[in-house]
């Protein structure tokens, strides 16, 4: 069966959350789309489809048919660049005629009483109607082919109507209809200050959205244009980033942006990895020392090797995630949606009853006009659009920032009702980097042998606990062996040949089974203070095993674990150990970093984490599990916020919906507090995005909002969203 593929498209045009319900339905009409999300944010769409070579050809026009404009990414950056920074034209050429017309209201106070001729008022909101207001008119028509409506459309026919109210009452007052002889108040100043507001609104938006995606823009920029190539003999060349390859041998000066995912081969220096990982210290590197592309290196010349490029690299993957974050809709947008798809049609009802309630309560056609206008004029579905991903996007670049990449909103929006936090032990509690602490053998035998034998079985293997054995057999400079047959088992150990000879690494649970007795007090006091203890075993002819040593490994808390642990804590979060360790050396870690015993779950096989995690979900706990290693994996697909750490698996990476970029574990209570900061601004956005319609709707219908006092207040609505969600950006680590 072939499988589903995820495309991108950016689409230009659209100003509201019903636009993106109109361009979601376009989407999903197209034969073979399986789910289509947009993005009023990014302007984005992101479409799950079935095979074909048209598929994306199809999707384009499907966007285009529905009215709005299917851009290339290249296309979308330079029309946002230009919508941000170039587009205040029109809103200046707005200002200068709207000016004029509005100046008899503003003076009108200070006693001042004059009106503009009438002749003069149409010269002045003509072209601001039907040049700077085209968009509308255009946006609107599409809308209305589509049986949709939108916030051009509201803007369209509120304007149009003073407007043409305006030419009415001018009219009569020319054909001499006025029996007081008066000149008529015109409203040519509502229908053209409208315009200019909701564009500058819009223009306000536009930098307000480039500010929100700084984060991408700033991840992009770190990749630099050239690299220096170091030749068979040592001579430099410049070639393009984009033309290396694995192997590459590259100079890298100081000063210089590392060009790729590298290791070192030559020098030593020390790299800034801040905008990658939040790490505010540059990191000492030297041969052997792993590069990530992007970092800046400091006062010393290195000589690397490119370990990978391109999509592949630990940059572009964290771009990825980005994008995917900022992407995807949170759940809470759903409830959006919805009202978006009615608002548009109930917006036109209230305006058209608005219209004949004024009628009939007898105030003129004039003023029960302007009435309906403004009602049409203060409704804003486009701040109720933008309420949701703007917030979003500003959480999930700040945590970029500080080296936490949420991988998607769904896990954004839940991190902060996290009761219970489950931690992997080794390589997430732990450094990572045990040391074989000591090997006692169990029968008169040679301790140098017993050690070659172990570490040939597991020379192939790059578990913690195997390198620290072959680590300790290089130091004594034993010579290893091949170990044919070699056969893991997850959670128990490994067995193999070793010289001919059948050998196995065993967990004490695997001896248990196997029928293999230990020294019980000297595994109990290895076991007491902390050690993670094996046995190396060997199998006779009858396929009877008999151990010969014990094999005692030593592992530090990681730097900052224990006040990691107390953060949590304060927060009320219950905090828990999954460990595949026995339980006294488990016990006794978890002492050393401040997690109760009794949250201890020790003995657990990598296959049987999972179901830790749905134990600890059992009566409505939000379960967080912070974990490393491929073993990891299901465990942290199975916890409602998987967190993974960015030093270890890419599996483990793919399966959480956060990961941190370096192993300070102070990140996970960081990840909860963005969340929780987060989903305030969703929810602030939110209240005032509906409360701007729902007290402004009413006062307008009731006759007590002008029409350029509710395009001011649409307008305000908007830019006051994309502010509110900007503040995230201030948000500091708590030190």
């Amino acid at each position: 069966m072939d499988a589903f593929q995820t495309l991108d498209i950016s689409v230009g045009g659209m100003t509201c959350a019903s636009c993106v319900g109109r361009v979601e339905r376009a989407l999903r009409a197209v034969p073979g789309v399986q789910a289509a999300s947009v993005n009023l944010a990014t302007e984005s769409a992101r479409v799950t489809a079935g095979p074909g070579d048209d598929v994306d050809a199809l999707l384009r026009r499907a966007v285009r048919v529905a009215g709005y404009e299917p851009r290339e990414a290249a296309e979308a950056d330079a029309a946002a660049s230009a919508s941000a920074w170039q587009g205040f034209a029109p809103v200046a050429i707005g200002i200068a005629l709207s000016l004029p017309l509005l100046a008899p209201m503003l003076l009108a106070p200070f006693g001042i009483d004059f009106m503009l001729p009438p002749w003069l008022q149409f010269v002045l909101a003509t072209p601001v109607q039907f040049f700077l207001g085209a968009r509308f008119y255009r946006a609107g028509w599409h809308a209305m082919k589509a049986r949709a409506g939108n916030m051009d459309l509201l803007v369209a026919l509120g304007t149009s109507a003073a407007f043409g109210l305006s030419l009415w009452l001018w009219w009569r007052s020319v054909a001499g209809d006025h029996a007081d002889g008066m000149a008529p108040h015109l409203y040519f100043e509502a229908s053209a200050v409208v315009i200019t507001l909701v564009l500058l609104g819009k223009w306000l938006e536009a930098r307000a959205k480039r500010q929100a995606t700084s984060a991408i823009r700033a991840l992009q920029q770190l990749r630099p244009e050239l690299a220096h190539l170091v030749g068979p003999r040592g001579a430099e060349s410049d070639v393009p980033v984009r033309e290396l390859m694995k192997g590459d041998r590259l100079a890298v000066r100081p000063g210089d942006r590392v060009p790729a995912d590298a290791r070192v081969l030559e020098g030593e220096s020390e790299v800034d990895e801040s905008m990658l990982t939040g790490e505010p210290l540059p990191v000492a590197k030297g041969p052997g020392a792993l590069l990530t592309g992007g970092a800046v290196n400091g006062a010393g010349r290195l000589v690397v090797e490119v370990r990978a490029t391109g999509a592949e690299s630990v940059l572009a993957r964290i771009i990825r995630l980005v994008e995917d974050a900022q992407a995807a809709k949170a759940p809470i947008q759903r409830l959006v949606d919805r009202v978006a798809a009615v608002f548009v049609p109930v917006v036109l009802v209230i305006a058209l009853a608005t219209l004949v309630g004024w009628l009939l309560a007898g105030v003129g056609v004039e003023t029960a006009l302007v009435h309906a206008v403004a009602v049409l004029v203060i409704a804003c579905p486009c701040a109720l659009g933008l309420a949701t991903p703007v917030a979003v996007m500003a959480g999930t670049g700040v945590a970029a920032k500080n080296g936490i990449l949420i991988r998607d909103a769904s896990a954004l929006e839940l991190a902060h009702r996290v009761d219970t936090v489950a931690f992997d032990k080794t390589g997430t509690l732990t450094a990572g980097r045990p040391g074989l602490r000591a090997l006692i053998p169990l029968q008169a035998q040679d301790d140098a042998m017993l050690l070659g034998a172990a570490a040939s079985l597991q020379s192939g293997s790059e578990h913690p606990l195997a390198r620290a054995v072959v680590t300790a057999a290089m130091a004594r400079g034993l010579l290893l062996q091949s170990a044919p047959d070699l056969q893991s088992l997850p959670g128990r150990g490994v067995r193999g040949q070793v010289d001919g000879q059948p050998w196995a690494i065993a967990s004490p649970r695997w001896c248990e089974e196997l029928g293999v007795a230990l020294p019980t007090a000297e595994l109990e006091r290895l076991q007491t203070q902390g050690d993670t203890v094996s046995a190396l075993l060997r199998f006779d002819a009858a396929g009877i095993a008999g151990a010969q040593a014990l094999l005692a490994f030593s592992d530090e808390p990681k730097p900052g674990a224990a006040e990691a642990v107390a953060a949590l804590c304060a927060r009320g979060l219950r905090v828990v150990m999954i460990s595949g360790d026995n339980r006294r050396a488990a016990e006794a870690m978890a002492r050393r970093v401040g997690i109760p015993e009794e949250d201890v779950r020790a003995d657990v096989l990598p296959a049987d984490k999972a179901a830790q995690v749905a134990a600890l979900k059992a009566g409505g706990h939000v379960v967080a599990m912070v974990g490393d290693g491929t073993n990891d994996a299901p465990a942290l697909a199975a916890a409602d916020v998987g967190i993974a750490m960015a030093n270890g698996t890419d599996v483990a990476m793919e399966a959480a919906g956060i990961t941190l970029m370096r192993g300070d574990l102070a990140l996970v209570a960081d990840a909860f507090d963005l969340s929780a900061r987060t989903v305030a601004k969703i929810r602030q956005n939110l209240f005032w995005a509906f409360a701007y319609n729902v007290a402004g709707i009413p006062l307008a219908a009731f006759g007590l909002l002008s029409p350029v006092v509710a395009g001011a207040a649409m307008a305000a609505s908007s830019v006051s969203v994309m502010a509110n969600a900007l503040l995230l950006r201030t948000w500091a680590r708590k030190i």
